[in-house]
This record gives structure tokens, C-alpha cells and sequence, in this order.
């Protein structure tokens, strides 16, 4: 017998994604046109583009691969990112752009311009974490849209009020995302999440492909780190690249040790573990411009992996049961606490190095106006957003059918057996 919202995908999905595609060429066609300003040769380009697909293939592969650790969830997990990348980076791009097509007339885009899109769309990949395997197709595109729209809108506040620079105000994605998923999964909370879906799960081969997209995900943080450094100070790219790599090495070791410790038969698990270990890249991203020596990074590194895994360890269950906040990945714990603790790094850092008592007073306030506003604007556009989805309109899957990839996947094999 077939899933009772089946028919949604083509009355629903369908239309959505004609209408917003046509919309997004017929805005292309009038609007946006390639940056010429580069070298005849294109040097400029080919320089670009070897990061570019760095980041391009941590964001489509690794967080692809991430989200198959759903026993029956994988087809879901890894189609439904790429579908939600690209409809968030095409969105992304306009926004980035409405400033240049109100001067010039013309949304000017290049490799930098695609990747800074792209870089937007990972707030969104984030948050869906919180709300893996509860929602629909339709669901997810409509989080991109709107996560994205107030993370461009929060971007531009910044840089704009308190004129924090472009890598400061995009490296606060991971912040963004994760309290954004997190009033998501709050809002859109089904009773009896406390008890554990019979198919929220992970078995030996799902745990494996997850652990695939870990690895992709952290051997190219490096590169999502440092892309938008600049080269104006000799060395300050390589440093990023550097301290990067430390601090993840660091919170791999320590999520290694933290994951025995707080196992009660002292064995390492693997799905804590493998969301544990990129704790370093978060933490370390958020916190870069305040660090100047290797060792800052490695000891912001085994602090994020010791929080990160002592929060998924224990966090997750009390938000369930405490908040009725069920977050299917623990981005609270991979992404936002890590992400806080880089903040306050880079404040503890910046203060240590300024010699100047009014100049540190000053970067303070600042540093926590940066953070109320990114914390208030996702929390707002989390709420808003939620209330929008709980609309029974857009036909949530029933609890029997979450974590199922049969509710939206043809199986011709299984056909038999209905």
C-alpha cells in the first residue's frame, strides 16, 4: 500500500521547484552577467578555482555523505542536500548581488561570488540537521530560502552597523544554523520524539558511508577556513590554513579519548565521534582573526571536541526531554556550542593582544553586539520559519513514515511485498 502523502511530491514539490528554478533563470537572464574584470589569460580564475572546488565538494559530498547515518534515511539524507546546496546557493547569489544591481543595474558574479553563495547555502545544510528525517522535500527548500534570506540579511547588518569584515560575519554560518535549527526542531516537535523513532538508527554500513563524509568534510575545512582570508599581510592564508588543520587534528584525538571516557563500556562511538572531530574547524573558524600562534589553535581545538562530545553525549537527551527540542544530528552540540566558544576565543584572544584598554573596551562591545544580533536574527527567522512549516498544508510525513526514504524514493524492488 502506498505512503498516505506520497501524491504530495507531485502536487507540492513539483510545482515548487518549476516555479523557482523559471523564476531564478528569468532573473539570470536579466540580471546577472559573469565579471570580466580578470586577467586576459584568465589567471585570476585558475588560481580561484582550486579552492573553490575544495569547498565545492565538502559542501555536496560531505555533508551528503554525513547525513546517511539514518539507517533507512540515506537516499533522502544525501539527494535532499545536494537539492537543498543548490537552490540555496542560486538564492544566495541574488542576495549577495542586490547591492551591485542597485548601482550598476547588473548582479556581477565570479568564482569568489559563487563561493561566498555557496558558503550562505552551509547555514542552511546546518539547520536541517535539527530536522533530519521529520520533514518533507518541501519543507527543506523552504528552510533554504528563508535560513538563507536571514543569514544574507544578518551578513549585511554587520558589515554594514558595526562593519564587521566579510570572512567574520559569514564564519558566524555555523552559529546562524544551529540556533536556527534548533527553534526549527523545537517549534515542529512531535510528542513521543523522547522515545526514539523505530527507525532512527545507524548500523554498520550507514555508520561507514557517514563516516565517509566526515572525513571529506574535515580533510577540506582547511580550505573553507581560509578561502576568504586575504593576502594583504604576507602569510595570514597559510597561517589560517595551519591553524585550521591543527585544531582539527587536535578535537580528533580528543574526541577519541572524550568518546571512551563517556561511553559506560568504554568504547568508542561512532557517530558522536565522527560529528565530535570537526568541532576544532568550527571553533577554529570563528575565532581566526584573534589567532596569531599554533598553540592557540590546538588548545581551542581540544576545547571544542571536549565540549562538543561531552554535549553529545548528554545535552541532546535533556534538550529532548527537558525542551522538547529533538535535533536529529546534535548540531547544538557539533556546530553551535563550538561555534560560541570560538566566539569567545577570538574576544579573549583580541583583548590579550591590543595594548590599548579603550580600543579592547570598544572590540568588546562590538564582539557581543555581533553575537546578540546573529542569535536574535536566527532564533526570529528560526520561529518564523517553524510556524510557517507546521501549516498542515504543506503534509508533514506521520510519524511511521519519518526516517524513511520510502516516503519519498521509488524502490522497484520492495513493489512485491506492498
Amino acid at each position: 500500500m502506498a505512503p498516505q502523502y506520497a501524491p504530495s511530491l507531485r502536487s507540492r514539490l513539483t510545482p515548487l521547484l518549476l516555479v523557482l528554478q523559471t523564476g531564478f533563470i528569468i532573473i539570470y537572464a536579466l540580471y546577472v552577467e559573469i565579471d570580466s574584470n580578470v586577467n586576459a589569460d584568465g589567471s585570476i580564475s585558475s588560481s580561484f578555482y582550486p579552492t573553490f572546488q575544495d569547498v565545492n565538494v565538502m559542501v555536496i559530498l560531505g555533508f551528503g555523505f554525513l547525513n546517511t547515518f539514518l539507517v533507512r534515511y540515506g537516499f533522502s539524507g544525501s539527494g535532499f542536500n545536494l537539492l537543498v546546496a543548490v537552490i540555496a546557493t542560486q538564492w544566495a547569489v541574488v542576495l549577495n548581488g542586490m547591492e551591485s544591481w542597485y548601482y550598476r543595474g547588473k548582479i556581477r558574479i565570479d568564482l569568489r561570488s559563487l563561493l561566498v553563495a555557496e558558503m550562505c547555502s552551509v547555514s542552511a545544510l546546518i539547520s536541517i540537521g535539527a530536522v533530519l528525517g521529520k520533514t518533507n522535500p518541501v519543507h527543506l527548500i523552504l528552510i533554504a530560502l528563508l535560513e538563507v534570506s536571514g543569514f544574507v540579511l544578518n551578513k549585511w547588518l554587520l558589515q554594514s552597523l558595526l562593519h564587521v569584515q566579510t570572512l567574520n560575519s559569514i564564519m558566524l554560518l555555523n552559529i546562524f544554523g544551529a540556533f536556527f535549527g534548533l527553534m526549527l526542531t523545537w517549534i515542529l516537535y512531535r510528542q513521543g520524539s523522547e522515545q526514539q523513532f523505530e527507525k532512527e538508527k545507524f548500523d554498520s554500513t550507514t555508520g561507514l558511508f557517514s563516516m565517509l563524509g566526515t572525513m571529506f568534510v574535515w580533510m577540506f575545512w582547511p580550505s573553507f577556513n581560509a578561502v576568504l582570508v586575504d593576502n594583504w599581510t604576507p602569510g595570514r592564508k597559510l597561517g589560517a590554513v595551519c591553524s585550521t588543520y591543527l585544531a582539527l587534528a587536535v578535537s580528533a584525538v580528543t574526541a577519541a579519548a572524550v568518546s571512551v571516557l563517556s561511553s559506560p563500556k568504554g568504547k568508542l562511538h561512532l557517530i558522536r565521534m565522527q560529528s565530535c572531530i570537526l568541532a576544532g574547524g568550527v571553533a577554529v573558524g570563528v575565532s581566526l582573526p584573534g589567532i596569531e600562534h599554533p598553540w592557540e589553535a590546538m588548545i581551542i581545538g581540544f576545547a571544542a571536541a571536549v565540549v562538543s562530545t561531552i554535549g553529545h553525549r548528554y545535552l541532546k537527551m535533556h534538550m529532548m526531554l527537558a525542551y522538547q527540542c529533538h535535533d536529529t544530528c546534535s548540531i547544538l552540540s557539533t556546530y553551535g556550542l563550538p561555534g560560541l566558544l570560538g566566539w569567545l576565543a577570538q574576544l579573549l584572544l583580541q583583548i590579550r593582544h591590543c595594548e590599548d584598554h579603550t580600543i579592547a573596551v570598544r572590540f568588546a562591545v562590538f564582539h557581543i553586539c555581533t553575537l546578540l544580533i546573529t542569535i536574535t536574527l536566527s532564533l526570529s527567522m528560526g520561529v518564523i520559519t517553524g510556524f510557517l512549516l507546521k501549516w498542515s498544508f504543506w503534509r508533514p510525513p506521520q510519524d511511521k513514515k519519518c526516517f524513511d526514504d520510502q516516503a519519498f524514493w521509488e524502490f522497484p524492488h520492495l513493489a512485491v511485498h506492498k
